[in-house]
């Protein structure tokens, strides 16, 4: 075939989930040497797309061409035969294997044998041709995650994918490993590669995409030319059919010390790791501190020890300026700390139970949700039905099940959840992970809110823009310390990403 059929078209996709129609008759073309930019809000029928694409769900019509001929994708397998790879959010490398034997996992050899020079040589040639260069030995399990993702990408073009989706690649990624990341887009549809690139980050689909497609409650609503008349404004509009006002964040002295860590430190697991060392930071009311790093640096940790899962090993923690002898979770709630942890479903709320359960889980042994150990169930209800009122909570109602819910609607729970009883301090990790452009705006404005009320507000995030946006003063972590801390009008991303890799500050 040659360029002038498309590299890769989708017509009339659809698919439905029983009464959900998450696909309505899509059509969509990935040119030769081509980035597109796909856009939605969650729920939109990005993922579902994607999905039919890659062989995990089958569509319920439409047809799929390759370079102007259809093909038939049935699984992953059939995908990567059509030359479509994709590379998830969550990466499915075997940790224990080195780089080498990950790329070849799966692979058919000669007369039953794995050819393990050719596999060297070819992912030399695609280090070379991409800048996506790799030690074939090193262990996976000693890669950042920067190059983790890059053994992913090469693992889709070590099986000759032609046509490549990456879903919320940067998600985990410093300033810099982004930068080569988009280095490497570039060299790979200079090589004749497309890709289709899915994001909320909008100012990294502008810089990186040639054109955009915009998806709402699943139908294609714009195909437009990646040129000076997009702006993130007109992108969240198409995206959410109305205009987004970001929330302003006032100017404001800070006021006394909510909360404190002098020299905290957790203990060291059986492989030698210790997730805290020495830490020490300080949050004033109305303020927003937000913690810097790359993913697996003690951000989770840190969350938890404040909030009394995570018992200390050493250091100490204090509410306003009255040390916490023991904290646990109760100890921890009743001095006003409360926590929107990173893992919504897991960790946060009960996905096969009543939203009604999910809501008061954290108090319910209390009033007003019980008395004497009976649990006074019109008050949950009531309780839950003035929440889905005032956060704009999109369920059926108290009974409906917690895991229908979206990634934003699931948000806004915790956030009333915990927010419902004015609390001191808020300490938020990963709050807008995964979540569109309308339902990050509505997290930023709750924090903005606790902040001009004179709370505290600790928000651990991987997303720079966010920090920059809301925090007061950046802390960096790196290897379980706090290596340094900055207002953050005198912060960049430039050096905030050094800082997140190791670098020291300059003297």
């Amino acid at each position: 075939m040659t360029e002038s059929a498309p590299l890769l078209e989708l017509r009339g996709i659809d698919k439905r989930f029983g009464a959900v129609h998450a696909n309505r008759a899509i059509d969509l073309t990935l040119r030769h040497r081509e980035v597109l930019g796909l856009l939605g809000e969650n729920g939109a029928g990005k993922t579902t797309l994607m999905n039919v694409l890659f062989g995990l769900y089958s569509a319920d019509a439409g047809t799929i061409l390759v370079e102007g001929r259809p093909v038939t994708i049935r699984g992953p397998a059939d995908a990567l035969a059509a030359g479509i790879g994709m590379v998830h959010q969550h990466f499915h490398l075997v940790e224990r294997h080195s780089v080498l034997e990950n790329l070849m996992v799966g692979q058919k050899g000669r007369v039953g044998l794995l050819d393990a020079a050719a596999a060297r040589a070819r992912l030399e040639d695609i280090g070379r041709a991409y800048g996506l260069r790799l030690d074939p030995e090193q262990p996976v399990a000693a890669l950042s995650v920067g190059e983790q993702q890059r053994l992913e990408i090469v693992k889709a073009l070590f099986r000759g994918a032609r046509v490549l989706v990456l879903d919320e690649p940067t998600s985990v990624l410093t300033p810099q490993e982004t930068e080569g990341l988009f280095a490497a887009i570039r060299s790979m549809a200079a090589n004749g590669v497309g890709v289709i690139f899915i994001s909320h980050k909008l100012h990294e689909v502008r810089a990186i995409t040639d054109r955009l497609a915009v998806l709402r409650q699943g139908a294609v609503t714009a195909v437009l030319d990646n040129d000076a008349s997009v702006t993130n404004r007109r992108l969240a509009e198409l995206m959410c059919g109305h205009d987004l006002v970001p929330p302003a964040k006032e100017a404001q002295a800070p006021g006394p010390e909510l909360l404190r860590l002098d020299g905290v430190a957790t203990a060291t697991d059986q492989w030698g790791h210790q997730p805290l060392r020495d830490l020490s930071l300080s949050l004033r009311a109305g303020e927003i501190l937000g913690i810097a790093g790359v993913s697996g640096n003690g951000q989770r940790e840190l969350a938890e020890v404040i909030v009394g899962m995570l018992p200390l090993a050493a250091g100490t923690i204090a509410v306003q300026g009255m040390a916490v002898s023991k904290p646990s979770p109760r100890a921890m709630q009743a001095a006003g700390v409360v926590h929107i942890p990173e893992d919504r479903i897991g960790a946060g709320l009960l996905s096969a139970s009543p939203l009604a359960d999910s809501m008061v889980l954290s108090r319910i042994r209390g009033r007003p949700f019980s008395r004497a150990g009976v649990i006074d169930r019109a008050a949950v209800r009531r309780f839950v039905t003035e929440q889905i009122e005032r956060f704009g909570i999109r369920a059926s109602g108290p009974e409906a099940r917690t895991g229908t819910l979206s990634g934003g609607n699931l948000q806004k729970a915790l956030l009333a959840r915990e927010l419902a009883f004015d609390p001191l301090v808020l300490v938020a990790a990963q709050p807008t992970r995964g979540l569109d452009v309308a339902a990050r705006e509505f997290v930023h404005r709750q924090f903005l809110s606790q902040r001009a009320r004179g709370r505290a507000v600790l928000l651990i995030s991987e997303d720079l823009e966010e920090l920059f946006e809301l925090s007061d003063r950046i802390a960096v972590m790196f290897e379980g310390r706090i290596v340094a801390t900055l207002p953050a009008a005198e912060a960049d991303s430039a050096r905030i990403g050094l800082l997140m890799a190791g670098a020291a500050e300059a003297a």
